[in-house]
């Protein structure tokens, strides 16, 4: 990176590396398609996530953020910014019915003001900047400009030519307001807020650009992407597309505005139009970018300065209109359950819901009950798996329903495969989850005991002369009377993910 400096467009950037970046998290658009407030921030503060964009200023997700120290941004919907933007007094109004009335025990530390306004909204482009000065004079007028930052996120498609970075610029159409937009942000030192989607430019690009650099992927020195005028290598889609965002910027000759990714992401499912929305791809894209963004990389062209990123979305949104992809960017469903368990060892602690001992395999919630007892059995016999707390008069006996006795089993065995991809499934009757399934005195293998040491998951297997190996019959359940299967609803996760 050092030969970098060599070039001299890059050497006449003064943006900051003040401070180390940050992962946070979009809540979605619409909170009646989730969880309770406290339980949203008992999902943020159990996966120690620190930074949370909300849609709008919703006054009880706000009030359940209270006195969490979580960095909050809110913001103004589209639909208030042609009133807000053309009145003093309605802005005015707006801070003190939707901030004021919340700090400083809520943390709110930026204001969005509308999300994609110019490609969603254009009849109110011309009042956009004034509703950003106007959102900033009532928090001057309160001495709350400092603590509190006012910008506005674009789409990236408000950029033009975007490969090469180096010859990207916005959209000239739209000159209007940029200019006195970016004029605006450095002066009140804020940042430029965008929406970062390698996904869409991959679905977009009819093959050109390959998959693995749309996830990060390692990819070989050849096949690496050069910007010809810079020389600069570039190994992902994201980083470009940021970069294209700082020469953007520097064509309408501000090298000075920082850049804070409001949404980024990877649908985990799509129809047959989006072969590669799938589960596998959004893991990879997500625990890479987490990984490169609090790993402080930086881009090509910035490197070492921070970019931090709001991943899109927390929850997946079922009732969401419009194609299967858009229901199925969530981290998590709307119960609380993880869509998929991210590969974060060594990215930190934020939504490391995989770098401790603390997930379990279940059996999933309205499993066929003769499905069950099949996988039960397996795990009891030829899985190795010491089923013996399951025998009458033993710790993990009650409540004598197949669905608990087969969480116990199938979870013994994943924790006795070090939880290795795959053996959490049982034909499909099992599932990961955060959630211990720990319950009075039945202590489940990888489970935090009463004296805070882990159940010791990994030397399961019966001894030779166990009396339960194989004794299938001592777990089965014929009496008819098989028990509805009771997950807990919402993820509350063990403090040790603290």
């Amino acid at each position: 990176m050092a030969m970098l400096l060599l070039f001299f467009l890059l050497a006449v950037s003064v943006v900051s590396a003040d401070e180390d970046a940050f992962i946070g998290v979009n809540l979605g658009t619409d909170l009646s398609n989730m969880p309770s407030p406290t339980q949203v921030v008992a999902l943020l503060k159990a996966q120690n996530i620190r930074h949370v964009r909300l849609y709008d200023a919703d006054r009880a997700m706000l009030l359940a953020l209270a006195n969490t120290g979580i960095q909050v941004t809110v913001a103004v919907p589209n639909d208030q910014i042609l009133g807000i933007g053309q009145s003093n007094a309605t802005a005015a109004n707006w801070v003190t019915r939707n901030v004021l009335a919340h700090v400083p025990a809520t943390n709110i530390t930026a204001i969005a003001v509308g999300s994609e306004v110019l490609t969603t909204l254009p009849n109110a482009a011309p009042v956009l900047v004034s509703a950003l000065k106007f959102i900033h004079s009532a928090l001057v007028a309160s001495n709350l400009d400092r603590q509190i930052k006012v910008s506005t996120p674009h789409s990236s498609s408000v950029i033009l030519d975007s490969f090469p970075p180096s010859q990207a610029f916005f959209n000239r159409s739209w000159d209007p307001v940029m200019v006195p937009l970016l004029k605006f942000l450095q002066s009140t030192g804020s940042y430029l807020m965008i929406n970062v989607y390698p996904y869409y430019d991959y679905m977009q690009s009819n093959g050109v650009i390959p998959l693995d650099y749309a996830l990060f992927r390692p990819l070989p020195p050849n096949k690496e992407a050069v910007d010809a005028n810079t020389l600069l290598h570039y190994t992902n889609v994201f980083d470009a597309l940021v970069d294209a965002t700082y020469f953007a910027m520097s064509y309408l000759n501000f090298t000075n505005v920082p850049i804070v990714v409001t949404e980024s992401g990877w649908p985990s499912k799509g129809d047959s139009a989006e072969p590669d929305a799938t589960i596998e791809n959004a893991n990879t894209y997500n625990s890479n970018l987490i990984r490169h963004v609090l790993n402080n990389t930086g881009t090509p062209k910035h490197p070492g300065i921070a970019v931090s990123t709001y991943i899109y979305e927390l929850y997946n949104e079922d009732l969401r209109p419009g194609s299967v992809s858009e229901k199925n960017w969530g981290l998590f469903n709307a119960n609380g359950m993880p869509v998929y368990i991210l590969h974060l060892t060594g990215a930190g602690t934020v939504l490391a819901n995989d770098t401790t001992n603390q997930t379990f395999c279940v059996a999933k919630d309205g499993a066929d009950p003769k499905m069950l007892q099949a996988a039960l059995d397996w795990a009891c016999g030829p899985g190795k798996v010491d089923c013996s707390p399951l025998l009458q008069g033993q710790p993990c006996y009650e409540p004598n329903n197949v669905v608990t006795h087969a969480t116990y089993a199938f979870n013994a065995y994943f924790q006795q495969m070090a939880k290795s991809p795959g053996t959490c499934d049982f034909k499909g009757v099992a599932t990961v989850t955060t959630t211990d399934p720990s319950h009075g005195t039945c202590i489940v293998p990888g489970s935090v005991g009463k004296n805070g040491t882990i159940v010791n998951g990994t030397s399961l297997a019966p001894s030779s002369n166990s009396t339960t190996s194989g004794c299938l019959s001592q777990y089965f359940h014929g009496d008819g009377s098989f028990t509805s299967s009771v997950i807990v609803g919402i993820l509350v996760l063990s403090a040790v993910l603290l």
